[in-house]
């Protein structure tokens, strides 16, 4: 019999799923055993089982903020993931669950507080997303990234933990990396990441960019799925994939500056690795506003710059790179000073 039995649950985006990963292996290392419920449809099958984490598909539902025919349907659904998480925390019988958010994490939290099972959510963006707002009540604690989320949430429940980081993303090898990629290590290496959201904009205004920024820059682009550019398979100082995996951490370590949008996992990913970010976040007209807040407070705390899309030209591009590499070593000495750099211990504390 394991000492303690924990049971995560969050998805629907790979962003909901890593920082469960993170923490994995070190509570293994304390005598967990894990379980994992998601949706069946989600990314978060294939990833937890990929960790070793026993997988328990549920239905779950969508809450959408425009009209849509599945908002008439999908609250059955949502019951219905209720009464089967319910089943499955029965046989289970976790000590805890662990929820990260998004919408499958709705219907498990609910059946964990109707089986008495503590639950403890955590919330990587500055202001808590719908999801975690609709678990509050029945939660135990909430842990939070930014210090600014204190201020909307419970203070009985807040703590203030970081967010949980894969401890292999902070072992990568600088000189493998420019290897990987066929650079040199006379020109400093900026990688472009898109995110698999509003990928289209950023990949666009970086290739419209591409003759002025290799004057200066050696590239690694990350573009997102499907958006591969066939004409600059072979461009000189220019390396694009669709995302990257296994050389993801060697890729990060010969990489001085970084370009990314502002989700908060990647974003707590660069803190700590000390990397100075350009961050460009989605714009409202695409998002809840979440990445603009995430990335206003890391600019406030010295930690990145930021570019809003809607001022994103060239010419801004250009300039503002100029002046993240100006400030770089700022950048990097208050992200080596602000002591939030990986979470998975403070979580651990909580848990």
């Amino acid at each position: 019999m394991p000492e303690k039995i924990l049971v995560f649950t969050g998805g629907g985006t790979a962003g909901h799923v890593m920082p469960n990963l993170a923490l994995a292996p070190h509570l293994r290392q304390r005598g967990w055993e894990l379980h994992y419920l998601g949706s069946v449809e989600g990314p978060e099958r294939n990833l937890a089982e990929g960790a070793g984490i026993p997988f328990h598909g549920i239905a779950t539902g969508k809450f959408r903020r425009y009209f849509s025919w599945k908002n008439f349907t999908d609250p059955f659904r949502v019951l219905l993931g209720a009464f089967q998480a319910f089943s499955l925390l029965g046989k289970i019988r976790p000590d805890v669950v662990f929820s990260k958010g998004g919408f499958v994490s709705v219907p498990v939290v609910y059946a964990a507080f109707l089986r008495r099972i503590p639950v403890i959510l955590h919330e990587s963006d500055l202001t808590p997303g719908l999801a975690n707002r609709l678990c509050l009540p029945f939660c135990k604690r909430i842990c939070a990234s930014f210090p600014e989320t204190l201020e909307h949430l419970p203070k009985g429940k807040a703590v203030l933990t970081g967010t949980p980081v894969r401890e292999d993303l902070l072992k990568g090898n600088r000189e493998a990396g420019l290897k990987y990629l066929g650079f040199s290590s006379a020109k400093p290496v900026l990688l472009i990441m898109g995110g698999s959201q509003g990928a289209t904009a950023l990949n666009q205004y970086v290739r419209l960019s591409l003759s002025n920024l290799k004057e200066h820059y050696q590239i690694v682009h990350l573009c997102g799925p499907g958006r591969l550019d066939p004409y600059l398979k072979n461009a000189e100082g220019y390396r694009q994939f669709e995302f990257l995996r296994g050389e993801l951490a060697d890729v990060l370590a010969a990489a001085g500056l970084i370009v990314s949008r502002a989700g908060a996992n990647s974003l707590f990913e660069l803190l700590a690795l000390h990397k100075p970010a350009l961050l460009i976040p989605l714009p409202l007209a695409t998002s809840r506003g979440d990445q603009i807040l995430n990335a206003q407070s890391f600019e406030k705390r010295g930690f990145s710059k930021m570019l809003r899309q809607e001022e994103l030209t060239e010419q801004s591009l250009m300039e503002n790179l100029e002046l993240l590499e100006r400030e770089a070593e700022t950048l990097r000495g208050n992200m080596e000073k602000s002591g939030l750099t990986n979470g998975i211990e403070n979580v651990i504390a909580v848990l």
